[in-house]
């Protein structure tokens, strides 16, 4: 009875000789009012102290969004502490338990599932953090008034369910036998710390009484009457059969923590997965920075098939369904063509390392100005894609080991839209987005069009960059040398950070030298105001000059050495590929190409062709609609989406590798 009210075994020795079962009302109220205060300090120390723990251990929670995020918990006596990681404490949350009720939850996934609730729907969460943290790590919206968990199976989801229903009932037991194990386990053992088992303290749990209300709880209540004698030896009868129940599970539970814990920390096993194979692509060619590598003298025959080609048109008219000659076609697809872009990918890894938003915007137009030098010799035009044709690469990131995976697909004909996927978790960042090419006649000219945007997302930090591009201009086709150039204003803008960027691609004037050729010239702002601008040419050298201390230096500038350390591209393996993917889709009109032969290339091209007609009468006559292999269309907004994106930010302690099989990007996880 002493120990009821007093609390601790050293107040039964020291007073069990001297207090009795007449010890008057005011000695006990006095040691209540005592042990009140003691109770709020021991909460404290329950929730600082790190040899204080119940349990810890990987789970999955489910957020609001209905997407599951693995995350590390530790329970203590009266809370359960939610981190992102177990080595450098990201506190992500605390759930103060006394309010909560516990129930097993049924699933269909693997595992065990149970919920943690308020059963009035008001909130679960503590305001602070165990080091007083106002606002905890970024991960994805939890609930506020409950919890959905997920173990990685039944004997763990049951151990998880005894601990926690411990916890909620006896708390204050729970922070009273635990703190004094703990420090009588400071003194015996060695430095190392190790939190206090549940089997030990269910077994001080079992040779105590008092299933009472938990300290905190009973901290909010006015003073009331005490236990009577009968009460307790009920009270004291109860706890200890269920204590006895509880024995075996909690055994298993704690060691089987610790196998997992163990697993945390040591490298991985060998990873066996099934994945696509890629070979690295022979050296490629790079064309030369100015003009030069820009025109094209046509030849006399090829110039009688530009006057058949113009009998079919008129200025003003949309060129998508205009049969081209092959000897204006680069041997490549369209889907190839937009992979451009990623040679230079290791940009956006430091871009989505970087902490000033900035900096970080500065180092993502350095990345989108890297992907328009690389340039075909001469005047060319990749192949138009075919309605379901698919594209697969990737690179190699030798100093994050990390891997870039692009996937394309052209999901309509008419009009031709092209949809592409970009994904590197590891490093931190995903782009995506789709192109409708437009083409339009103007007589001595024409445009291609680039009608559309791309999304680049940094992952850890749910920021959003969206971007345009700029159109390709050919002039000179009935007379004068056919030349190539860029125009228009493109835009980038992060709505959450508020910076933007602007850059204008000029076509050269008709009285212009050769340094009027390929000029840009840009701004980078916050809001309305511009930071700093850019000036140089999108196939050379861009100078970057900062409003506020009118330093210039040399922004971007793909040198021999810049280019000697693009990144590797590798390709699937060419037996490996689908027969609707670009290169083996392609292969006999790129055959005919790179032999010269632009009679058999027309040709193949028109088998191609004219297959692609055949399916599309086909599927009118049956009333089918084109389903897309890799892409969704929202049927709001339009947009395309992958359909097996993987936003979620990289787990260095579960994600082990991202890999891709069969068109679908996926990542290899430790459980």
């Amino acid at each position: 009875e002493s120990k009821l009210f007093n609390g601790s075994e050293k107040d039964i020795s020291l007073s069990s000789s001297k207090l009795t079962k007449k010890e008057s009302l005011k000695v006990q109220k006095k040691n209540y009012r005592e042990e009140k205060k003691r109770a709020t300090k021991e909460l404290l120390s329950t929730i600082t102290d790190p040899s204080v723990i119940v349990m810890a251990d990987w789970l999955k929670i489910r957020g609001t969004l209905k997407s599951w995020t693995k995350l590390w918990c530790v329970l203590k006596p009266g809370v359960l502490l939610v981190y992102k990681t177990p080595k450098n404490g990201q506190w992500v949350g605390t759930v103060l338990l006394n309010a909560c009720e516990l129930i097993e939850r049924p699933s269909k996934k693997d595992g065990f599932c149970f919920k943690l609730f308020h059963p009035l729907e008001q909130s679960i969460w503590a305001i602070k953090g165990p080091k007083g943290e106002a606002v905890g790590s970024i991960t994805q919206p939890l609930p506020s008034s409950y919890l959905i968990i997920r173990a990685a199976s039944e004997s763990d989801g049951r151990c998880w369910m005894d601990a926690l229903e411990l916890a909620l009932k006896c708390s204050s037991l729970l922070k009273r036998t635990m703190i004094r194990e703990g420090k009588e386990h400071d003194l015996n053992s060695s430095a190392d710390s190790t939190h206090v088992s549940l089997y030990g303290l269910l077994r001080a749990n079992n040779l105590h009484s008092g299933e009472n209300l938990p300290e905190i709880e009973r901290h909010h209540f006015k003073d009331q009457d005490m236990y009577s004698d009968k009460s307790d030896k009920e009270n004291d009868h109860d706890h200890e059969e269920s204590d006895n129940d509880g024995l075996g599970k909690s055994e298993e539970s704690d060691s089987d923590t610790s196998e997992r814990q163990d697993d945390s920390y040591v490298d991985p096993e060998p990873i066996d997965i099934k994945e696509t194979t890629y070979v690295e692509q022979s050296p490629e060619e790079l064309g030369e920075a100015g003009e030069a590598a820009q025109t094209e003298v046509v030849s006399e025959e090829n110039k009688s098939l530009i006057w058949t080609l113009l009998k079919q048109v008129r200025p003003g008219m949309d060129l998508s369904k205009v049969v081209l000659p092959t000897f204006i076609l680069e041997p490549r697809s369209f889907l190839d063509k937009l992979s451009d872009y990623y040679y230079h990918a290791d940009f956006l890894s430091e871009a989505a390392l970087e902490e000033n938003a900035y900096n970080r915007m500065k180092k993502v137009v350095k990345w989108y100005l890297s992907g328009f030098y690389k340039k075909p010799k001469g005047l060319k035009k990749p192949y138009n894609p075919i309605l379901g044709e698919t594209f697969r690469c990737m690179w190699i990131h030798p100093r994050t080991n990390s891997k870039t995976f692009y996937i394309a697909e052209q999901v309509s004909h008419h009009p031709p839209i092209s949809a592409f996927y970009v994904s590197n978790r590891k490093d931190g960042f995903c782009l995506s987005g789709s192109i409708l090419a437009k083409s339009k006649f103007y007589g001595n000219s024409l445009s291609a069009i680039l009608d559309g945007e791309g999304r680049l997302t940094f992952l850890n930090r749910g920021e959003d960059y969206v971007m345009t591009m700029p159109y390709a201009h050919c002039k000179g086709i009935l007379y004068g040398t056919m030349t190539l150039e860029l125009g228009g204003t493109v835009n980038i803008t992060c709505e959450k950070t508020g910076y933007s960027a602007t850059i204008e691609f000029k076509l050269k004037p008709f009285l212009g030298n050769n340094d009027s050729v390929n000029q840009i010239s840009g701004k980078i702002k916050l809001g309305k105001e511009v930071l700093a601008i850019l000036e140089g040419h999108w196939d050379s050298e861009v100078t970057i000059s900062d409003k506020k201390t009118d330093v210039s230096e040399t922004f971007w500038n793909p040198t021999s050495d810049i280019k000697q350390r693009r990144l590797p591209r590798y390709t699937v393996k060419f037996e490996e590929q689908d027969d609707f993917e670009s290169e083996k889709l392609w292969q006999q009109v790129t055959r005919a190409i790179n032999n010269k032969d632009q009679t058999e290339a027309t040709q193949e091209k028109y088998i191609l062709e004219e297959a692609q007609r055949k399916s599309a009468k086909e599927r009118k006559l049956k009333g089918e609609e084109w389903i897309c292999k890799l892409f969704d269309q929202d049927s709001v907004t339009g947009e395309w989406h992958y359909k097996y994106a993987d936003t979620r930010p990289w787990d260095p302690l579960n994600d082990m590798i991202q890999f891709e099989k069969d068109g679908t990007i996926q990542t290899k996880v430790r459980h």
